[in-house]
């Protein structure tokens, strides 16, 4: 995850203690929470924006301190994930929603008509023509698609245990591997039994999915989190990675 909590004295209250104690109405357990993982949201807000946060000037910042309370109160231990991955998909949420309001505000404050002026004649033009601006539009539009897609993904992937840096070092590096990989993700996806198993278990089913394909469980479990990702990309919404990742 990038931010781990600080190994505790046995006089120390845990995490998961100080978010069953701040749930119950402890508003000292939340302040200890939020002041300790203040950090870690500082990061994955930095992350979303793509680039480096002030927490002093950026409204990202506030944004991702109020999803992590959030975050304290919707959290359900029974629910078996960890309550740093759990807080990090509500951020991330929360940031995309704050993004979505900022983009729909700037088009708000800048409407096509700023573009227009008057000629010599006095006949109001317009330099940026029409095919123009819905060309630029849907380019806008899907770039903040394919932002949000991106950030619903890493949500998805940390309930695995899985970030994107994962990703860069278990890919498979030749071509060929690769191609092994994404059959055997395939197969995983189209097998309801698989795929019930990935979900509860947070696991791939290695041994029977060695039965299945020509590859050895040594290279499936090198490759376990890769493939993993690939099949959450297959069974779930996830159009732009798709195309991005089975081309």
């Amino acid at each position: 995850m990038g931010f781990l909590w600080t190994k505790e004295k046995p006089n120390k209250k845990t995490p998961d203690e100080l978010v069953r104690e701040a749930r119950a109405g402890s508003d000292e357990s939340r302040e200890r929470l939020i002041r300790a993982f203040t950090p870690f949201a500082l990061r994955v807000a930095a992350q979303a924006a793509g680039r480096r946060i002030d927490p002093d000037v950026d409204d990202e910042f506030s944004v991702a301190l109020s999803a992590l309370n959030e975050a304290v109160d919707s959290f359900e231990p029974e629910r078996n994930v960890a309550f740093l991955a759990f807080a990090e998909t509500v951020i991330k949420r929360r940031l995309i929603d704050f993004f979505r309001r900022e983009a729909n505000r700037r088009r708000r404050e800048v409407p096509l008509t700023s573009f227009e002026e008057e000629n010599e004649e006095g006949s109001v033009i317009n330099p940026l023509e029409a095919a123009q601006a819905v060309e630029a539009f849907e380019a806008a539009s899907e770039t903040e698609a394919r932002r949000e897609e991106i950030l619903r993904y890493c949500g998805v992937l940390a309930n695995y245990g899985i970030g994107l840096d994962d990703l860069v070092r278990s890919s498979p590096r030749h071509e060929d591997a690769r191609r092994r990989a994404i059959a055997a993700a395939r197969l995983v996806a189209g097998s309801g039994e698989l795929v019930k198993y990935l979900k509860s278990k947070k696991e791939l089913p290695l041994k029977l999915l060695s039965e299945e394909v020509d590859v050895s469980r040594k290279t499936l479990e090198r490759q376990r989190k890769y493939i993993i990702a690939v099949v959450l990309i297959l069974i779930d919404d996830f159009e732009y990675l798709r195309e991005y990742v089975l081309k």
